[in-house]
Protein backbone atom coordinates (compact mmCIF):
# COMPACT_ATOMS: atom_id res chain seq x y z
CA UNK A 1 0.00 0.00 0.00
CA UNK A 2 1.94 3.22 -1.05
CA UNK A 3 0.93 6.41 0.60
CA UNK A 4 -1.14 7.80 -1.67
CA UNK A 5 -3.40 4.77 -0.28
CA UNK A 6 -2.83 5.37 3.13
CA UNK A 7 -4.29 9.00 2.53
CA UNK A 8 -6.56 8.03 0.34
CA UNK A 9 -8.58 5.78 2.98
CA UNK A 10 -7.43 8.40 5.89
CA UNK A 11 -9.81 10.71 3.99
CA UNK A 12 -12.61 8.47 3.32
CA UNK A 13 -13.01 7.33 7.29
CA UNK A 14 -12.60 11.75 7.96
CA UNK A 15 -15.72 11.81 5.87
CA UNK A 16 -17.93 9.02 7.22
CA UNK A 17 -19.61 9.08 10.68
CA UNK A 18 -17.31 6.69 13.21
CA UNK A 19 -13.78 5.83 13.84
CA UNK A 20 -11.59 3.24 12.21
CA UNK A 21 -8.09 1.99 12.23
CA UNK A 22 -6.05 2.53 9.31
CA UNK A 23 -2.94 0.47 9.20
CA UNK A 24 1.09 1.25 7.68
CA UNK A 25 3.50 -0.54 6.84
CA UNK A 26 6.04 -0.95 10.02
CA UNK A 27 9.21 0.07 10.05
CA UNK A 28 12.33 -0.11 12.28
CA UNK A 29 14.11 3.05 12.73
CA UNK A 30 17.60 4.13 14.45
CA UNK A 31 16.96 7.32 15.52
CA UNK A 32 19.49 9.76 17.38
CA UNK A 33 18.05 12.34 20.51
CA UNK A 34 18.61 15.79 19.54
CA UNK A 35 17.28 17.03 22.50
CA UNK A 36 15.75 17.21 25.73
CA UNK A 37 13.04 19.19 27.83
CA UNK A 38 10.69 19.22 30.64
CA UNK A 39 7.80 19.65 29.80
CA UNK A 40 5.75 20.29 33.56
CA UNK A 41 6.77 17.94 36.09
CA UNK A 42 4.99 15.01 34.76
CA UNK A 43 6.67 14.85 31.30
CA UNK A 44 9.95 14.95 29.75
CA UNK A 45 10.12 15.25 25.92
CA UNK A 46 13.22 13.97 24.00
CA UNK A 47 13.52 14.91 19.93
CA UNK A 48 14.88 12.69 18.05
CA UNK A 49 16.05 12.92 14.35
CA UNK A 50 18.97 11.74 12.46
CA UNK A 51 19.00 10.12 8.61
CA UNK A 52 16.71 6.99 10.12
CA UNK A 53 13.67 9.22 10.69
CA UNK A 54 13.77 10.05 6.70
CA UNK A 55 10.38 8.37 5.42
CA UNK A 56 8.83 8.68 9.01
CA UNK A 57 5.00 8.51 8.35
CA UNK A 58 2.17 10.36 10.98
CA UNK A 59 -1.37 11.33 10.23
CA UNK A 60 -3.60 11.20 13.20
CA UNK A 61 -3.57 11.55 16.97
CA UNK A 62 -3.83 8.45 18.11
CA UNK A 63 -0.42 6.80 16.84
CA UNK A 64 2.35 5.20 18.99
CA UNK A 65 5.70 3.76 18.54
CA UNK A 66 7.85 1.54 20.11
CA UNK A 67 11.10 2.22 21.82
CA UNK A 68 13.76 -0.72 21.92
CA UNK A 69 15.67 -1.13 25.30
CA UNK A 70 18.63 -3.51 25.53
CA UNK A 71 18.06 -6.56 27.79
CA UNK A 72 19.16 -6.69 31.60
CA UNK A 73 22.52 -8.16 29.91
CA UNK A 74 23.08 -4.94 27.80
CA UNK A 75 22.57 -7.07 24.78
CA UNK A 76 20.40 -5.21 22.01
CA UNK A 77 18.13 -7.84 19.79
CA UNK A 78 15.44 -5.82 17.53
CA UNK A 79 13.24 -7.31 15.11
CA UNK A 80 13.38 -7.92 11.43
CA UNK A 81 11.21 -6.76 8.61
CA UNK A 82 8.59 -8.87 7.17
CA UNK A 83 6.65 -7.80 4.40
CA UNK A 84 4.62 -4.60 5.89
CA UNK A 85 5.16 -5.91 9.39
CA UNK A 86 8.02 -6.84 11.80
CA UNK A 87 9.11 -9.85 13.58
CA UNK A 88 9.69 -10.04 17.10
CA UNK A 89 12.52 -12.69 18.49
CA UNK A 90 11.65 -14.62 20.99
CA UNK A 91 11.61 -13.87 24.13
CA UNK A 92 10.10 -10.85 23.33
CA UNK A 93 12.95 -7.73 23.39
CA UNK A 94 12.21 -5.14 25.95
CA UNK A 95 10.41 -2.19 24.61
CA UNK A 96 7.93 0.06 25.61
CA UNK A 97 5.10 2.12 23.58
CA UNK A 98 4.87 5.91 23.50
CA UNK A 99 2.39 8.35 21.66
CA UNK A 100 3.49 10.36 18.53
CA UNK A 101 3.62 13.34 20.55
CA UNK A 102 4.72 15.60 17.21
CA UNK A 103 6.20 14.54 14.28
CA UNK A 104 8.00 17.55 11.78
CA UNK A 105 9.12 16.53 8.20
CA UNK A 106 10.43 19.56 6.97
CA UNK A 107 12.50 19.57 10.67
CA UNK A 108 13.05 16.16 10.38
CA UNK A 109 11.81 15.68 14.22
CA UNK A 110 10.26 13.42 16.41
CA UNK A 111 8.84 14.17 19.51
CA UNK A 112 7.98 11.65 22.29
CA UNK A 113 6.88 12.69 25.98
CA UNK A 114 8.16 10.18 28.75
CA UNK A 115 6.10 10.56 31.93
CA UNK A 116 8.38 10.73 34.81
CA UNK A 117 7.62 8.27 37.78
CA UNK A 118 10.20 6.49 40.29
CA UNK A 119 11.88 3.12 39.06
CA UNK A 120 10.31 3.17 35.59
CA UNK A 121 12.69 1.74 32.70
CA UNK A 122 11.47 4.32 29.98
CA UNK A 123 11.54 7.48 32.65
CA UNK A 124 15.28 6.40 34.39
CA UNK A 125 16.19 6.28 30.25
CA UNK A 126 14.74 9.47 29.75
CA UNK A 127 15.78 11.32 32.56
CA UNK A 128 19.10 10.24 32.00
CA UNK A 129 20.07 10.31 27.99
CA UNK A 130 22.31 12.88 26.90
CA UNK A 131 21.93 14.54 23.11
CA UNK A 132 23.90 12.23 20.53
CA UNK A 133 22.18 8.73 22.19
CA UNK A 134 21.36 6.97 19.75
CA UNK A 135 17.94 4.46 20.15
CA UNK A 136 15.64 2.01 18.47
CA UNK A 137 12.00 3.04 17.29
CA UNK A 138 9.85 1.08 15.87
CA UNK A 139 6.26 2.10 14.52
CA UNK A 140 3.95 3.44 14.10
CA UNK A 141 1.41 0.52 13.50
CA UNK A 142 -1.42 2.53 12.14
CA UNK A 143 -3.90 4.60 14.07
CA UNK A 144 -7.21 5.01 14.75
CA UNK A 145 -9.14 7.84 12.45
CA UNK A 146 -11.67 9.92 14.22
CA UNK A 147 -14.07 11.91 11.73
CA UNK A 148 -13.89 15.27 12.72
CA UNK A 149 -17.70 15.64 12.38
CA UNK A 150 -19.15 14.53 15.77
CA UNK A 151 -20.78 17.07 17.70
CA UNK A 152 -18.68 16.80 21.33
CA UNK A 153 -15.45 15.18 21.71
CA UNK A 154 -14.52 13.66 25.29
CA UNK A 155 -11.17 13.17 26.02
CA UNK A 156 -9.90 11.93 30.02
CA UNK A 157 -6.89 10.64 31.42
CA UNK A 158 -4.30 10.58 33.51
CA UNK A 159 -0.45 11.83 33.00
CA UNK A 160 0.35 9.08 30.65
CA UNK A 161 -2.59 10.02 28.59
CA UNK A 162 -2.10 13.84 28.50
CA UNK A 163 0.59 13.41 25.22
CA UNK A 164 -2.19 11.91 23.16
CA UNK A 165 -4.81 14.18 24.95
CA UNK A 166 -2.74 17.23 24.01
CA UNK A 167 -2.05 16.22 20.24
CA UNK A 168 -5.78 15.91 19.97
CA UNK A 169 -6.69 18.85 21.35
CA UNK A 170 -4.37 20.77 18.64
CA UNK A 171 -5.21 18.29 15.64
CA UNK A 172 -9.39 18.81 16.34
CA UNK A 173 -10.96 21.63 14.17
CA UNK A 174 -11.18 25.22 16.05
CA UNK A 175 -15.21 25.39 16.53
CA UNK A 176 -14.85 21.61 18.18
CA UNK A 177 -16.91 21.54 21.31
CA UNK A 178 -16.35 18.54 24.28
CA UNK A 179 -14.69 18.34 27.32
CA UNK A 180 -11.07 17.38 28.19
CA UNK A 181 -10.48 15.99 31.79
CA UNK A 182 -6.87 15.21 32.88
CA UNK A 183 -5.78 13.69 36.66
CA UNK A 184 -2.35 14.99 37.30
CA UNK A 185 -0.77 15.24 41.06
CA UNK A 186 -0.94 18.99 40.98
CA UNK A 187 -0.78 22.21 39.62
CA UNK A 188 3.29 21.89 38.03
CA UNK A 189 2.15 18.32 36.45
CA UNK A 190 -0.33 20.84 34.29
CA UNK A 191 1.19 22.08 30.81
CA UNK A 192 -0.12 24.56 28.50
CA UNK A 193 -2.93 22.99 25.50
CA UNK A 194 -4.30 24.44 22.30
CA UNK A 195 -7.45 23.23 22.60
CA UNK A 196 -10.43 24.30 20.83
CA UNK A 197 -12.26 27.52 22.92
CA UNK A 198 -15.21 24.99 22.56
CA UNK A 199 -13.46 22.31 24.55
CA UNK A 200 -13.93 22.69 28.54
CA UNK A 201 -10.19 21.52 29.85
CA UNK A 202 -10.66 20.34 33.26
CA UNK A 203 -7.45 19.78 35.81
CA UNK A 204 -8.09 16.98 37.92
CA UNK A 205 -4.99 17.50 41.37
CA UNK A 206 -5.09 13.72 43.25
CA UNK A 207 -2.36 15.30 45.44
CA UNK A 208 -0.72 12.19 47.54
CA UNK A 209 -2.60 9.55 46.29
CA UNK A 210 -1.04 6.92 44.86
CA UNK A 211 -1.33 6.91 40.52
CA UNK A 212 -4.24 5.19 39.37
CA UNK A 213 -5.97 4.97 42.42
CA UNK A 214 -9.51 7.00 43.30
CA UNK A 215 -12.51 7.94 41.18
CA UNK A 216 -11.66 11.37 40.18
CA UNK A 217 -11.58 10.71 36.36
CA UNK A 218 -15.08 8.84 37.06
CA UNK A 219 -16.65 11.66 38.67
CA UNK A 220 -15.54 14.03 36.03
CA UNK A 221 -16.58 11.62 33.51
CA UNK A 222 -20.03 11.52 34.95
CA UNK A 223 -20.32 14.89 35.01
CA UNK A 224 -21.23 15.00 31.25
CA UNK A 225 -24.49 15.91 30.02
CA UNK A 226 -24.57 15.25 25.89
CA UNK A 227 -27.60 17.51 24.74
CA UNK A 228 -30.12 15.70 23.04
CA UNK A 229 -29.94 14.51 19.75
CA UNK A 230 -25.72 15.17 19.71
CA UNK A 231 -23.34 12.60 19.50
CA UNK A 232 -19.89 11.91 21.12
CA UNK A 233 -16.71 10.70 20.62
CA UNK A 234 -14.79 9.39 23.80
CA UNK A 235 -10.99 8.74 23.92
CA UNK A 236 -10.07 7.74 27.80
CA UNK A 237 -6.63 6.13 28.43
CA UNK A 238 -4.58 5.44 31.74
CA UNK A 239 -4.48 2.87 34.88
CA UNK A 240 -6.76 -0.29 33.24
CA UNK A 241 -8.43 -1.30 36.30
CA UNK A 242 -9.66 2.56 37.28
CA UNK A 243 -11.03 2.79 33.63
CA UNK A 244 -13.44 -0.55 34.15
CA UNK A 245 -16.23 1.59 36.01
CA UNK A 246 -15.73 4.61 33.23
CA UNK A 247 -16.61 1.93 30.54
CA UNK A 248 -19.34 0.85 31.67
CA UNK A 249 -20.59 3.90 32.47
CA UNK A 250 -19.47 5.66 28.97
CA UNK A 251 -21.08 2.63 26.99
CA UNK A 252 -24.13 2.36 29.33
CA UNK A 253 -25.46 5.52 30.63
CA UNK A 254 -23.69 7.69 28.00
CA UNK A 255 -24.57 5.39 24.97
CA UNK A 256 -21.09 5.62 23.46
CA UNK A 257 -20.86 2.73 20.52
CA UNK A 258 -17.71 0.90 20.50
CA UNK A 259 -17.14 2.52 16.79
CA UNK A 260 -17.35 5.87 18.47
CA UNK A 261 -14.98 5.19 21.61
CA UNK A 262 -11.57 4.53 21.93
CA UNK A 263 -10.91 3.10 26.07
CA UNK A 264 -7.85 1.79 26.27
CA UNK A 265 -5.60 0.93 29.74
CA UNK A 266 -2.05 1.77 29.21
CA UNK A 267 -0.46 0.49 32.27
CA UNK A 268 -1.47 -1.56 35.18
CA UNK A 269 -0.85 -1.38 38.79
CA UNK A 270 1.59 -4.32 39.18
CA UNK A 271 2.87 -5.40 35.55
CA UNK A 272 6.31 -3.50 34.30
CA UNK A 273 5.21 -3.52 30.43
CA UNK A 274 1.41 -4.21 30.35
CA UNK A 275 0.32 -4.54 26.57
CA UNK A 276 -2.55 -2.64 27.16
CA UNK A 277 -6.49 -3.62 26.74
CA UNK A 278 -9.83 -2.19 25.33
Amino acid sequence: MDRGAYRERIAEVLAGTHGAKVGYPIELRELEVLRTAQVGSGLIRITFGGPGLDGFHSYVPDEHVRVVFPDSDGSLRLPVKDGLSLEWPAPRPVSREYTVRRYDAAAGELDIDFAVHPGGLASDWALAVQPGARMHIAGPPGGVVVPTSYDNYLFAGDITALPAIARWLEWLPRETTGWAFVEVIDATQEIDLDAPAGIEVRWLHRGDAAPGTGDLLEKAIRSVTVPDGQNVYAWVAGEAGQLRPIRKWVRGELGVGPKDCLIAGYWKHGIANFDGEE
